[in-house]
């Protein structure tokens, strides 16, 4: 296979227009072009105001690729394509007894699950929450009634804290094995659209996601693998620095010497019960901020210009950053275009906001975090469950402001930027549900974060037009941007530094930030135990 880099198209090129470069680039006949796939889609918008192209990464086959290749022997844009297929690390040896636990069923643990069933290994999944059917229902219970379900919410639950949300797939990780790649092919083999494969930006938005999600854990099932909802996890059974299994809150104890911690970033009681049993954990940056609304129309015509609603770009996406006069970094986080601000809270007493987009990305604003990069030596100081003592402040005080009965803390962006209350909201109408309380944000946040918002603010401003509108609406707090803390692994066979057998995986072990990342560090994960417990080594192909 040839790969074909920063081929670019008009935006509105018409059916066969990619085969014709394809020809015209590589100066081919058309019996000489095979076959060609699109590995990656992006667009460029810089000139906005007079055209926008798509550029493509293509591989193809060729009737003489050595040929080909020798032609082109100096075109940096044309290549041998690499090898992206995945090829599994090992086989379970035949007979083998033990069957490894994976804690949690969010992405990092739905794919070290799944990797380790192909594989032979017949994983049992324990998730504190529910099926993703059931879980829907309870968040849902949240949202439109004001009733939190501890045990099935935003937060846990089949599917993991990605699950409602914009169902990005995309990642800055460097993944020279192409295990992102893995991830793709599986979601769309349980049914995600086929574009997740090669567009830039891919999402599949929360409905699509719940039956991806679902058609998995069946795969892992009729693998041989076993999935228990409801099943929490209360303590590690340990000796001499080895787990031996754990034991649920049901008072059952499962044995096995392979145990992988899939935690989200909110298992605030799991966290602390592995600082009891002296697993070793410590602090890590995160971010808090708040949820910002804006018209989506209003990002489109700023983003895409005259090309703002094309059906073929759909809605718009921004990123932005401001490092702030008291060293303070401002960026935006979890953008999600054409979608709403959700409750995301798992505990009692508390607000937590986040965003959630659905496929069509079709809803009246976008939303994206703003929020604030703070550090645990400057800001937190103290020992590994700081950061989460300073999140559960910030949500019990959230909870407070906005009224005590789950609605969120709100302000207009124009007050906010003069230190007043607001008292009426303007032309955007809040999407958060149960509800926004209108006030002052102002002490919701510490102050050094609050005040390089401020700053931030018109600085976004001068980049799209409109960022910093008077009626742009402020809903807080986003505080669950990342885990607090990492359960520190060794970096070769990916077990705790001090507990053999204890695999830490994904975003709550503090090693993934997102769906996509956390589904690659799952199979990362999955290969590991698969070696240590044993499995065959399988050769792995190399490229041509």
């Amino acid at each position: 296979m040839i790969r074909i880099t920063e081929l670019a198209l008009p935006l509105e090129a018409p059916e066969g227009a990619l085969r014709a470069a394809l020809l015209k680039r590589l100066r081919l006949r058309d019996e000489e072009l095979l076959d060609f796939t699109v590995f990656k889609r992006s667009y460029d918008a810089r000139k906005k105001t007079t055209a926008i192209t798509f550029v493509y990464i293509v591989d193809l086959a060729v009737r003489d690729e050595a040929a080909v290749l020798r032609r082109f022997a100096r075109d940096p844009h044309v290549g041998p394509a690499p090898d992206t297929a995945y090829h599994p690390v090992a086989q379970a040896p035949a007979g083998l007894a033990e069957r490894p636990l994976v804690v949690g069923f969010g992405p990092g643990g739905l794919f070290a699950a799944l990797l380790l069933a192909q594989m032979g290994f017949r994983p049992i999944v324990l998730e504190r929450g529910r099926d993703v059917r059931r879980r829907t229902q309870d968040t849902w219970g949240l949202w439109r009634r004001k009733v939190l379900d501890p045990v099935s919410n935003v937060q846990f639950g089949e599917g993991g804290a990605g699950l409602f949300s914009d169902g990005k797939l995309y990642s800055q990780i460097k993944d020279p094995k192409f295990h992102g790649r893995q991830v793709m092919r599986e979601f769309v083999a349980a049914g995600a659209p086929e574009e997740i494969l090669y567009v830039s930006k891919p999402h599949i938005g929360t409905f699509r996601l719940t039956g991806v999600v679902a058609r998995m854990r069946e795969q892992i099932l009729a693998l041989g693998g076993e999935v228990r909802f409801e099943s929490r996890v209360v303590d590690l059974v340990l000796r001499d620095g080895q787990v031996e299994g754990v034991a649920l809150a049901s008072g059952e104890v499962l044995r096995s010497r392979h145990v992988v911690l899939a935690l989200g970033h909110s298992s605030r009681d799991t966290f602390r019960m592995l600082v009891e049993r002296g697993v070793y954990v410590e602090p890590k940056p995160f971010a808090v901020g708040f949820r910002i609304e804006h018209p989506q129309s209003m990002i489109d015509r700023a983003r895409l210009g005259r090309y703002a609603g094309h059906p073929a770009l759909g809605a718009a996406d921004y990123k932005l950053v401001h490092h702030a006069r008291n060293g303070r970094a401002v960026y935006s986080f979890c953008m999600c275009p054409g979608g709403t601000v959700v409750a995301a809270t798992s505990e009692p007493g508390r607000v937590v906001t986040n965003g959630m987009s659905q496929y069509s990305r079709n809803e009246r604003n976008a939303n994206a975090g703003i929020v604030v990069g703070i550090d645990p030596q400057r800001d937190f100081p103290g020992g590994p469950l700081a950061g989460v003592e300073l999140q559960e402040r910030l949500e019990s005080q959230a909870y407070v402001l906005g009224g005590s009965d789950y609605c969120a803390p709100g302000q207009l962006v124009g007050d906010f930027l003069r230190g007043v209350p607001s008292t009426a909201l303007g032309e955007i109408e809040p999407s958060y549900k149960p509800g926004v309380t209108l006030g002052d944000l102002g002490g919701a946040l510490p102050e050094y974060a609050i005040e390089a918002i401020r700053e931030a603010l018109p600085a976004f401003g001068r980049q799209i037009a409109g960022f910093d509108r008077e009626d742009a609406l402020f809903t807080g707090v986003e505080t669950r941007t990342s885990s607090p803390l990492r359960i520190t692994r060794d970096a070769t066979t990916l077990q705790s530094l001090n507990v053999r057998g204890l695999f830490p995986c994904g975003e709550g072990a503090g090693y993934a930030g997102g769906i996509l990342s956390a589904g690659v560090d799952g199979i990362k994960v999955a290969e590991a135990v698969a070696l240590s417990l044993g499995g065959a080594r399988r050769p792995v192909a190399v490229a041509s």
